[in-house]
């Protein structure tokens, strides 16, 4: 078996870890913030299976001008990093078309429809039980027109992903979920969405594992390289391993080591932010999507998180957490109750694609080096999945229906 070097030791990089190591392989894991939280602590812990549809797609659109105009609404861009992101940006139009769209949507078809049971075979070969709740998920809308309109499209979707979704008037959105005492025209209800547990506790469950039977290292990688006899990983501070194979996991920081690797990709930071009240007095029964607003509820056992919306800015940027208290503040127009102290907020770099598929992918000249990253929203919901592709690609095993998600489409 190979000894095989994972850069990233988030979520990704974990269940990366964890597949190969069912493998057989010997795994080492250099993450610059191990004991740290990274991006992996703060997503909105929602296992979100029906959500296929990229958001590069026409309707969408259509809908960034309005919300441009709202400086602290769904998207904004940082205009001084707007120059870095303009290759990013154009690709992205590009990806919008109608024909691009439905190749991207029957792309992530095809990773989502087995994101559930690889989480569950992650979960077990960790030793991890009871991390994932059955609850399903539910979205307000203002307007009846809104919710009919969603309702159609995400009707088509749980039926491509075998989940069942609901029409649901005024009373019976509140009989679900009490706390949505604020004026509001209908709601949707999808049973395919469930919930995990507190992020940062399952992230924590996850590394455990790996501590028992992996290396995990408190390092941050500052170069890597081929050479005949392996692939070499520098750190910062001046060690070097050589390993037999290497996956770049690193989030929106793995552009540099693709750079290393004599490649090119465009990825950038869509920037989301959160606030996470601990024994909130105010509770949900399931996460409540505010789809108009770009923004997500979720409730964990002792603690509620608000988060959401996409923010276009280097990843160096400075924190703008009046987005989080814009996200609160719409929230309370829906759940009057809900506090307005104690909460702690939160800035995360999600790293995103203009095509909005993730890379999945060997090197094209190089098959000891496979890359996973730039999974936007959904780096939680298919890390499992990503990570049992990713073993089986540094194992020989490659798949015709992975080539949309190759690196080869940047080169």
């Amino acid at each position: 078996m190979a000894h095989i070097g994972i850069v990233g030791g988030g979520l990704m990089g974990c269940a990366t870890a964890l597949n190969l190591m069912e493998q057989g392989h010997s795994v080492t894991i250099l993450e610059r913030d191990a004991g740290g939280l990274p991006a992996s602590v703060g997503n909105a812990g929602i296992l979100a299976v029906p959500e296929i549809d990229p958001l590069a797609r026409p309707d969408m659109l259509l809908s960034v001008p309005k919300w441009l105009l709202d400086p602290l609404g769904p998207l904004t861009v940082r205009w001084q990093d707007l120059p870095a992101l303009t290759p990013w940006l154009l690709k992205f139009l590009l990806s919008a078309r109608a024909g691009k769209a439905a190749e991207s949507r029957a792309a992530m078809l095809y990773l989502m429809k087995t994101a559930e049971a690889d989480h569950i075979r992650l979960g077990t070969f960790a030793g991890i039980s009871g991390h994932i709740r059955d609850t399903g998920a539910l979205t307000v809308f203002d307007s009846l027109s809104a919710r009919d309109k969603a309702f159609a499209h995400e009707a088509e979707n749980a039926r491509l992903v075998g989940c069942n979704a609901e029409k649901l008037d005024v009373e019976e959105a509140r009989r679900r979920v009490p706390a949505l005492q604020g004026a509001f025209a209908g709601a949707t209800f999808n049973d395919g969405y469930k919930t995990f547990e507190y992020p940062l506790t399952f992230l924590r469950r996850l590394q455990a594992a790996l501590r028992e039977r992996a290396t995990l290292l408190d390092a941050t990688v500052s170069s890597v390289r081929q050479t005949q006899d392996g692939v070499v990983v520098r750190t910062e501070g001046g060690r070097e391993f050589t390993f037999d194979r290497l996956a770049i996991t690193a989030g929106v920081w793995s552009r540099r080591f693709v750079a290393d690797l004599g490649l090119k990709v465009l990825l950038e930071t869509e920037r989301g932010y959160n606030t996470t009240f601990m024994n909130p007095s105010t509770t949900l029964e399931m996460p409540v999507f505010f789809s108009e607003h770009g923004f997500v509820a979720t409730p964990f056992e002792n603690a509620l998180r608000i988060g959401g919306a996409v923010e276009l800015a280097s990843p160096e940027a400075p924190a703008n957490y009046k987005r989080a208290a814009a996200m609160r503040r719409k929230m309370r127009r829906y759940v009057p109750d809900l506090q307005e102290e104690g909460g702690t907020e939160w800035m995360g770099r999600r790293p995103s694609t203009p095509d909005t598929l993730p890379v999945i992918s060997l090197h094209p000249q190089d098959p000891r080096i496979a890359f996973a990253f730039g999974h936007g929203h959904l780096g939680l919901t298919l890390s499992a999945t990503t990570g049992r592709h990713v073993a089986r690609l540094l194992s020989g095993e490659g798949e015709s229906a992975l080539a949309p998600f190759s690196i080869a489409r940047f080169q």
